[in-house]
């Protein structure tokens, strides 16, 4: 009779003065509880109306970037759309059952509130890990959107790197600038200790080519997290360490 493996999960709060948020993140799927109420997160709703932007709506509410299914549980809301469209998509293929809010200071821009939120999913990332024993390691994927395809290469390594080469076309992509989808990514890597290679291979349409590269990022992780209980405990490196 097989093992029941453990669900790794993880719970991150990262408050700056620029910056609110709490993240839930499981690997494996399957439910998670809300999000705690917190000084930042108050189950009041009243002060929202305040320099962190448009109002949050409940947990229980229904949204662009929310799941409720057996297998996965998500809801993310950072305040800027196209991003809680990309990390739903991250989530979804991932596996993932993921809740993410954020408050950030969008009466600037995007960079505080685009760069935390991918650290913090990161470090949770990092933490539901765990001891990294007994995994694949490595993951690649292509993942196609109509005429963009997009291809990663991941390393749960625990040493961060990245290298992107993604050219879009425009400036923005809804609310989210496009030079942010690149120091985002490689914010998650440094924060996640992962070696991380992505490229867009073609597209002409941002939208389709962000997706396309959030997608395949989702399929290498979701390669590289299997475990394989014949090398339960074991460190998947030469030097016997990672």
């Amino acid at each position: 009779m097989a093992t029941q493996l453990a669900v790794r999960t993880a719970f991150i709060e990262r408050n700056t003065k620029e910056t609110k948020l709490q993240v839930s993140l499981s690997l494996d799927g399957g439910p998670l509880d809300p999000l705690p109420d917190s000084e930042h997160f108050p189950t009041s709703t009243a002060s929202n109306a305040s320099f962190y932007a448009a109002p949050m709506p409940e947990q229980t509410e229904e949204t662009h970037a929310s799941q409720d299914s057996p297998s996965q549980q998500i809801w993310i809301w950072t305040g800027i759309g196209f991003l809680d469209h990309m990390l739903h998509a991250l989530s979804k293929h991932a596996g993932w059952s993921l809740r993410l809010r954020s408050r950030g200071d969008l009466a600037i821009d995007d960079h505080h509130t685009a760069e935390d939120t991918m650290l913090a999913l990161g470090a949770a990332f990092s933490k539901a890990l765990g001891s990294r024993t007994g995994l694949a390691r490595f993951g690649f994927a292509y993942a196609p959107l109509d005429e963009a395809l997009a291809r990663a290469v991941i390393d749960l390594s625990n040493r961060p790197f990245f290298v992107g080469i993604m050219p879009f076309n425009d400036a923005k992509i809804g609310q989210l600038s496009t030079q942010m989808i690149h120091h985002g990514l490689q914010s998650f890597s440094q924060a996640a200790g992962v070696t991380l290679h992505m490229d867009l291979i073609r597209g002409d349409n941002d939208h389709h080519s962000a997706e396309s590269l959030f997608k395949a990022l989702a399929v290498a992780i979701k390669s590289a997290c299997q475990r394989d209980e014949k090398k339960e405990g074991e460190v998947i490196s030469t030097k016997g360490v990672l």
